[in-house]
C-alpha cells in the first residue's frame, strides 16, 4: 500500500500526533518543507528529506543533523512547499498527501488549494479541519453516519457526477467553476462519488475511511 506514496508535513496547524502516526504505515517517504520539520521532530519522526529556505524553522542549527537536505534562497519564486512538491513529483511517487497548512495567513491557504489545480498536484490534504482530495475516478469512502461532507469541482468545472448514500444526489449535476456542494451528509456513513468528466475535490472529516 505505501509503496510510491509519500507524506508532505508543511508549515501551519496540522491533526493531532496520534492521527498522523496512526496512517504512517501507508505512506513510505516523509518529507519536510521548512518549519514542517519542526512538527516532525516533536512528533520523534523522521523526514527522509528536507526542503525549503528554513526561515521558518525554530532552531536552523539543527539542520545539521540531516544528511539528504535541499536548501533555497529566501527570495524565491517558489513556496516551500511547491518546492517539496515538485521534488517528490521528480521521484516519481504517485500519490503525496500534505499534513499540515492549517490556520495562518489566509493567501497560503489560497496557495496550498491552488496547487491541486495543476495537472499534477497533491492528492489529499490533511488538516484539524478534515480531509480533502482530489479524486478522478469514482471512489467509495465510509465515515460515522450524518457525517459533512463537501464537494467542490476544479477550475473546469464538474459535469455527469453520481454519488450513493448522500442525502442529496450528485446525480447530472453541472457545476461551472464557482459552484459547489457546501454540507452534503453521508446519511449512514458509506457513501460512493463517482466525479464524472473532471476531477473534483471532496472534503471529509479526518476519520473517514477511503477512498475505496
Amino acid at each position: 500500500m505505501s509503496h510510491k506514496r509519500a507524506m508532505l508535513v508543511i508549515g501551519g496547524e496540522a491533526p493531532p500526533e496520534d492521527y498522523v502516526k496512526s496512517i504512517l504505515p501507508g505512506y513510505s517517504y516523509i518529507c519536510a518543507a521548512d518549519s514542517g520539520l519542526d512538527k516532525l521532530i516533536a512528533w520523534n519522526m523522521e523526514p527522509d528529506l528536507v526542503v525549503g529556505d528554513m526561515d521558518s524553522v525554530k532552531n536552523p542549527s539543527i539542520l545539521s543533523n540531516y544528511k539528504n537536505t535541499k536548501l533555497y534562497p529566501i527570495d524565491k519564486d517558489y513556496s516551500d512547499t511547491e518546492l517539496a512538491l515538485m521534488e517528490l513529483i521528480a521521484m516519481g511517487f504517485e500519490y503525496i498527501c500534505l499534513v499540515g497548512g492549517g490556520g495562518g495567513r489566509l493567501d497560503h491557504l489560497l496557495a496550498i488549494r491552488a496547487l491541486f489545480e495543476r495537472a499534477r498536484g497533491p492528492d489529499e490534504w490533511l488538516s484539524p479541519g478534515g480531509r480533502l482530495l482530489r479524486i478522478g475516478k469514482a471512489c467509495n469512502f465510509s465515515c460515522r453516519a450524518g457525517s459533512i461532507v463537501s464537494v467542490f469541482p476544479l477550475a473546469f468545472g464538474a459535469y455527469s457526477m453520481k454519488s450513493k448514500g448522500l442525502k442529496w444526489p450528485l446525480n447530472g449535476l453541472a457545476w461551472n467553476p464557482g459552484g459547489f456542494g457546501l454540507s452534503n451528509i453521508a446519511v449512514n456513513g458509506r457513501f460512493y462519488v463517482d466525479p464524472g468528466e473532471k476531477p473534483v475535490l471532496i472534503v471529509l472529516p479526518l476519520d473517514s475511511k477511503g477512498p475505496f
